[in-house]
């Protein structure tokens, strides 16, 4: 029959374009190449089960008047002509279908090894550890005296310059102006203020200061931060204050890091998996 060869036809180009689509993978990939190679796949075996149900299964059913026939009883206790020859081609083409489905189902599993490793406590870690020296994006150490008034520098941990993690905002404010309580008022040496650039909404840069107004603004989703009371937000959808480094002095009097954040850095739903309330 034409329509079950072609149901077959359809199964095995199926089956072997999803095995060819995992030797591409595995040899390095070609997008273009597994995309045509996923399109034959997956309308092979569409195909295949489209004309399988309309032509093969569909059995219209006409009757024709006739008298009553009585078979010789040798006759009645064996097999219908043709039956086991049906049988045996449904049957084969149910292997076939059951072995294009399932090398498909393969090869759709065979990208999730490029996921990677789990992120693990990345998300709640930083390149910054006590000692570690604030350098600006040019790699130089910076002392407080090099932070002018009314400005803000992105620094980095020394020997980590452009770490996305590490990114760090750093200011120096009049005497007297900031309103900090607790730890988070002994970490501002010579009145020098550092809080993570990530925004705690959806982890753009932070990078717009309004020093009028003592704000840190987000321009992505217009996130607003008071640097005077810890980057508590004051606007925005950001529900999180920006951590603060924690910073001192050397012996050489540059700034330095007395340690990491003390809350993780980024976006609130980060910290979901930890059930953290911040």
């Amino acid at each position: 029959m034409k329509a079950e060869r072609g149901v077959q036809l359809a199964f095995v180009l199926s089956t072997l374009s999803s095995i060819g689509l995992v030797i591409v993978y595995v040899r390095g990939g070609d997008p273009q190449l597994e995309g045509l190679l996923l399109g034959a796949a997956l309308g092979g075996l569409g195909i295949g089960i489209a004309v399988w149900a309309t032509r093969l299964m569909h059995s219209p059913e006409v009757t024709e008047d006739r008298e009553i026939l009585v078979s010789p009883a040798e006759d009645a206790a064996g097999p219908l002509e043709g039956e086991g020859e049906a049988v045996t081609r449904r049957s084969a083409l149910v292997r076939m279908l059951i072995g294009a489905g399932g090398t498909l189902t393969a090869a759709l599993a065979i990208p999730t090894l490029s996921l990677g490793p789990t992120p693990g406590s990345s998300l709640r870690q930083t390149k910054w550890t006590a000692g570690t020296r604030l350098v600006s994006a040019a790699g130089r150490a910076l002392r407080p005296a090099d932070i002018p008034f009314e400005a803000v520098i992105t620094a980095f941990p020394e020997d980590e310059v452009g770490s996305a993690d590490s990114q760090t905002v750093v200011l120096r404010l009049r005497s007297g102006l900031l309103q900090l309580e607790g730890r988070a008022a002994t970490w501002t040496p010579e009145d020098c203020v550092a809080y993570s650039k990530i925004c705690t909404h959806a982890g753009c840069p932070v990078g717009l200061y309004r020093s009028a107004a003592h704000e840190l603004l987000c321009p992505c989703h217009q996130s607003t931060f008071d640097v005077l009371r810890g980057a508590v937000p004051v606007f925005g959808p950001a529900a999180r204050a920006l951590p603060q480094l924690p910073l001192g002095l050397d012996d050489e009097g540059y700034l330095v890091a007395l340690g990491d954040f003390p809350e993780p850095v980024g976006p609130s739903f980060w910290n979901l998996e930890r059930g953290d309330d911040e």
